[in-house]
């Protein structure tokens, strides 16, 4: 069971291979196996049993959609109210939430089956999971390993086969980066695609919700219904529902000549944008060969590599943990031991209270990020710090709009490097905010993008998942799916899977 895509799982169900909750049960049991990853934070097993048999009864009448009796594993930073919902902080390590978040509710209006609530960074800060009151999340390809961050315990559930599909968040490449150290296939959706009502915010302009599977088509079914307007979220664009499935499997170029005169080659007349700040030192060699074969495989089916700058670049990562961090300084102050959540056992007054409950209840990086955050929006410092980054902000976002007038997609690394080992960056966070130095400019101009596996580390870490990065223009998401699945249609990287949980 838990080697099938969406597509098998649902063929299987409908064709009573086995039950919705027979399926729930085979990974809930995995799940109980493979607790040494530390992918999960809380389980319902009664609840998720009770799901999958309202789904076997949707099946039987013969109404079943897509996605209907299918496991779905959901970050602990989108609210439930079956499942604790903690963010993986100590300030919220017993909160249960009176209501759902709009993609929880909406998945489960597909009939999927939520098979519990994944570990994360806390309040989704950081790169490597290391950063949870739950411990560390472990990369299923190496226990030794970081899976990357926030969304690690998802992306380590998918990869370990614990549940076929998840959810995370992406501020600053939450979803893409650590699917690319795990090896699967993560899609950030433009700004506003997909609700963030009920998301536990970190950073409100840069927040965005997103689905994480084994493949480019899986992730396509689940885009298609979670992406639609939600007038709870006043960030939510007013656009129609649509079928970002719509586009896979088919050529390029609509008019492009038919099969038979293009053999193999569904991509013709596609233009990939090699931005050049890209190619920098800090790129592992072994993940700089895994791209170049990537793009082999690209050009095979037809695509043109064009070289373009992004020249701002090299200031995402000052800018980004400016503006994050403020909106963060913001977002969090809300935690404060009196409406919800911890609050200090012993005070003398209420600021007592406010300081000692923050003090024991946030981990150390939402501290660093709160104190940064509160720094440059204080008096004397937003003009010099907040207001500057908001203007480098709006010239990244034109960078890419002049990088898209040259390509269709923006192709590159995830990451610079395959994942580390646990604890081997903890002590320096500024080498751990480099390894996002590909997927903040994304976030910060509004822009899709996603990450699927094309390869496999070398030398002392090897065997390790490469990323690689597609980067799409505004409300481009079904073309972008339709390129990650030629190249998932033309290679196996997708279909690997660590031998202990293959």
């Amino acid at each position: 069971m838990h080697r099938k895509n969406l597509t098998e799982l649902r063929a299987a169900l409908d064709a009573k291979a086995f039950s919705a909750v027979e399926l729930a049960q085979h990974f809930l049991t995995r799940i109980q196996a493979a607790q040494s990853l530390n992918a999960f934070i809380d389980l319902n097993p009664e609840h998720t049993l009770a799901q999958a048999a309202r789904a076997d009864a949707l099946i039987s009448s013969g109404v079943a959609g897509p996605l209907t009796g299918i496991p779905i594993a959901h970050k602990d930073n989108f609210v439930t109210c079956h499942w604790k919902t903690t963010a993986a902080s100590k300030i919220l390590s017993q909160y249960i939430s009176p209501f759902d978040a709009t993609i929880v509710e909406k998945l489960a209006d597909a009939g999927m089956v939520c098979i519990g609530k994944t570990n994360m960074d806390e309040f989704a800060m950081g790169s490597s999971n290391e950063h949870s009151f739950f411990g560390a999340v472990r990369n299923p390809w190496d226990i030794k390993a970081v899976p990357g961050g926030s969304s690690g315990g998802s992306a380590a559930a998918v990869a370990a086969r614990l549940t076929p599909a998840a959810t995370g968040s992406d501020t600053g490449g939450s979803i893409r980066q650590p699917a690319a150290l795990t090896g699967i296939t993560g899609i950030k959706p433009t700004y506003g695609r997909v609700s963030r009502y009920g998301m536990i915010a970190f950073a409100s302009s840069l927040d965005q919700a997103g689905p994480m599977a084994a493949c480019a088509t899986d992730c396509a079914l689940l885009l298609s219904a979670l992406a639609d307007f939600d007038a709870r979220d006043s960030t939510s664009l007013a656009r129609a529902p649509e079928d970002f499935t719509r586009k896979l499997g088919c050529a390029w170029l609509e008019e492009a000549p038919s099969a038979e005169n293009q053999p193999g080659r569904p991509l013709h007349g596609l233009r990939i944008g090699l931005p050049k700040e890209y190619c920098v030192s800090g790129l592992a060699a072994d993940v700089q060969r895994a791209l170049d074969a990537a793009l082999n495989t690209y050009q095979t089916l037809g695509a043109t590599l064009i070289n373009v700058s992004l020249p701002s670049t090299e200031l995402s990562i000052p800018v980004y943990y400016v503006i994050a961090s403020a909106e963060a300084s913001s977002n969090l102050a809300r935690f404060d031991g009196v409406r919800y959540g911890y609050r200090a056992a012993a005070y003398r007054n209420l600021t007592d209270m406010y300081k000692k409950t923050r003090s024991e209840g946030f981990g150390a990086e939402v501290k660093r990020r709160i104190l940064t955050g509160t720094f440059v929006l204080s008096h004397g410092y937003y003009d010099a710090y907040y207001k500057q980054a908001q203007k480098i902000r709006r010239l990244i976002a034109q960078d890419f709009q002049r990088a898209f007038m040259q390509c269709d997609v923006l192709v590159g690394p995830t990451a610079p490097t395959a994942a580390w080992n646990l604890g081997e960056k903890m002590n320096h966070p500024l080498q751990m905010y480099l390894a996002d130095i590909y997927t903040l400019s994304a976030n910060l101009a509004g822009l899709p993008a996603m990450s699927l596996p094309c390869g496999f580390s070398a030398g002392a870490q090897q065997n390790r998942p490469v990323g690689m990065q597609l980067i799409g223009n505004y409300f481009d998401e079904a073309r972008m799916l339709q390129i990650a699945d030629a190249f998932q249609r033309a290679t196996d990287w997708h279909r690997q899977a660590p031998a202990q949980f293959a």
